[in-house]
């Protein structure tokens, strides 16, 4: 049976991960403004694929402008990439704010190596970072970006980039490198990492579906274009009212019964178990 510590550690973790990540164009501050009051865990403001070249260097200075000064929620920034003419001077702004800031993480596109992790670690100190794998070297290298660099808090995929380099049609072709990098998050001590976007924003069915998918994975959240598609996310992803009652009868029988056993009903709980449910009870009551 899971001690009272373990639960009490498993329920501050699941709520430290962050569910939602909201994606919003750095070049354009009033939306950046609306995002912020969204209802979303993390926003992160897009300085590379949402900001055309010619408004790089505007939107570089509007999100510095906004980042210097606390805010409601966690802000993230992905940068330029990070073999690209942009990206040295977006993290040069970046490091330069203040400790006490809005900026709660750097968001890396298409990473293929630790050495990239690295050297971003050294060029922005202690900002935490996250790696956003978009293509097949990406995928293979997973586990060793995973663990390149202390600094470095999560991997998650970019699967529009990575569905492009292997020629995938079918979503299913994209199961393995989603199953791979699932694991060496795991492998890593890294949290689970979020789901890549839904593009379509009124699509909301087939978002639902699709994060039902991701879910028994092993992902744990998803990031959104829109806000509209926050509150299907938390629905895919937080448990139903019928695996509350099945945790809470799990941890009923746990409490008066050590080691494992078999309940009426056939269900065979031990400890892995006992912990899952623990799992899904802190989930439940992350707000």
């Amino acid at each position: 049976m899971t001690n009272s510590t373990e639960a009490t550690g498993a329920t501050e973790a699941t709520r430290a991960v962050p569910l939602t990540w909201l994606y919003v164009p750095g070049d354009r501050p009033e939306v950046v403004a609306k995002a912020l009051v969204a209802g979303a865990d993390v926003v992160v403001v897009d300085l590379e694929d949402a900001v055309a070249p010619d408004r790089k260097e505007y939107a570089r200075a509007a999100t510095a402008d906004l980042l210097a000064e606390p805010l409601p929620v966690p802000v993230h920034v992905r940068v330029n990439a990070l073999d690209g003419p942009e990206s040295a001077a977006d993290l040069h702004a970046l490091a330069a704010l203040p400790a006490l800031g809005g900026l709660a993480g750097l968001r890396l596109p298409k990473v293929s190596s630790p050495a990239q992790i690295v050297r971003t670690a050294e060029s922005a100190p202690h900002l935490p970072l996250y790696a956003l794998l978009e293509s097949a070297l990406a995928v293979e290298h997973a586990y060793a970006i995973a663990t390149a660099h202390p600094a470095l808090r999560g991997i998650a995929l970019g699967e529009a980039d990575l569905r492009a380099d292997l020629g995938v049609r079918d979503d299913a072709g994209l199961d393995w490198p989603r199953s791979r990098v699932v694991l060496a998050a795991r492998a890593a001590g890294l949290a689970p990492p979020p789901q890549s976007v839904h593009p379509d924003v009124r699509d909301l069915a087939g978002l639902a579906a699709s994060c039902a998918h991701g879910r028994a994975l092993g992902f744990f959240g998803r990031a959104a274009i829109h806000p509209r598609q926050l509150a299907v996310i938390e629905a895919a992803y937080l448990p139903t009212p019928e695996e509350i009652e099945t945790a809470e009868s799990v941890l009923e029988a746990a409490a008066s019964h050590a080691g494992a056993q078999a309940l009426p009903d056939g269900r065979f709980i031990d400890p892995a178990v006992v912990a899952g449910a623990h799992r899904t009870l802190s989930l439940a009551h992350r707000d």
